[in-house]
């Protein structure tokens, strides 16, 4: 692959003589400017192998095109060959702390060009080619994570399905609350990242019901009061379940396992925690799991409406629920029914 070489020179005689010598170096193609302003228009699209530049030129010098020259985004590594006179050595130290890579002294010796034009110009290809390594490595990386991050979704798909075959909760219901959570997420202006964490790991919320007795968990009717003791537990099942993973999504599911019926006002389980001391993601959870719940039918209710489960969440607003995870919901109420039309119960 050809090796671009820019020469920048006020004296059209040094810009021929320099061009010609850069054409014996092989396969190097010289771009040769007698403005210093038009070289730094060409650097903007073009990224060169090398850069040869006098410092004695009008209006911006060679010392001053290097420092507008570095301040073009990705110019900051070619390697830059400044001609100077003989006796400039101040001039000298100012081209070194500017990133000055190498010094041709006028008058120019033939020689001397081709030699130290030629070094630069197999550093500079190794340099790329370190970059392209680099580049390549960080590929590889990435694929390893995807494939990482892919096993690792997988994994928390087989916790939940597992728990869905003992819970009466469908996989919909599953769908549509991490959704709801994501949404509210975005509403409250979590990071991204954040966002992205809590749909993969909401899906997680009831794991726990599979340490649930069957009499307990599929009962059709109401719970009794030490019967409604023992599904508690079921948020600290799932806590230690997941807790200790070195994955943030399993972290993020044993947090929200825990937490996600903890109530604002302190009257949740399993431990009353209050207000902003319950981890966001379980504030947010805690919305949508009981908004989709409400209006889900199961084998032992009926749905309840739209009006009456918003109904329960503004009441609940300051007491069961975080009073700005429910308004973050409810101001998003176009997407809501997005998602809710999106993830429909599969018809048996």
């Amino acid at each position: 692959m050809a090796q671009h070489v820019l020469i920048v020179d006020d004296t059209d005689i040094n810009l021929i003589l320099f061009a010609a010598l850069v054409k014996k170096l092989g396969d190097c193609v010289p771009h040769t400017f007698a403005h210093a302003r038009d070289a730094l228009a060409w650097l903007v699209d073009n990224d060169p192998d090398l850069v040869i530049v006098d410092y004695m030129m009008p209006d911006i010098d060679g010392l001053e095109f290097m420092r507008l020259m570095r301040e073009i985004p990705g110019r900051i590594e070619a390697p830059v060959v400044v001609i100077t006179a003989n006796d400039q050595k101040q001039l000298r130290y100012r081209a070194l702390d500017l990133g000055a890579s190498d010094f041709l002294t006028k008058p120019v010796d033939k020689v001397e060009f081709l030699a130290r034009t030629r070094n630069m110009l197999t550093v500079s290809e190794a340099r790329k080619q370190i970059t392209d390594r680099a580049a390549w490595l960080a590929e590889e990386v990435r694929k390893a994570t995807a494939e990482i991050v892919a096993r690792e979704r997988e994994t928390v798909f087989r916790l939940c399905k597992a728990a869905e075959y003992r819970d009466p909760e469908t996989g919909a219901h599953i769908l549509r609350m991490a959704h709801y959570s994501h949404l509210i997420a975005r509403g409250l202006g979590l990071p991204v990242d954040e966002q992205q964490l809590l749909l993969e790991a909401a899906p997680m919320h009831d794991i726990g019901k599979v340490g649930i007795a069957d009499k307990i968990l599929l009962k059709p009717g109401r719970l009794d009061v030490d019967e409604f003791e023992v599904m508690k537990q079921h948020a600290v099942y799932g806590y230690e379940l997941l807790r200790g993973s070195s994955s943030k999504v399993l972290q993020a599911g044993a947090e929200i396992a825990l937490g996600h019926h903890e109530k604002f006002d302190g009257t949740g389980y399993p431990s009353g925690v209050r207000g902003m001391d319950i981890p966001i993601f379980s504030r947010i959870v805690a919305v949508a799991d009981v908004f989709d719940a409400l209006t889900s039918e199961r084998p032992y209710k009926k749905a309840w409406t739209l009006e009456a489960a918003v109904d329960f969440l503004v009441k609940g607003s300051g007491t069961h629920f975080d009073p700005q995870c429910v308004q973050t919901f409810l101001d998003a109420w176009d997407d809501v029914m997005e998602i809710r039309d999106r993830y429909q119960e599969e018809t048996p």
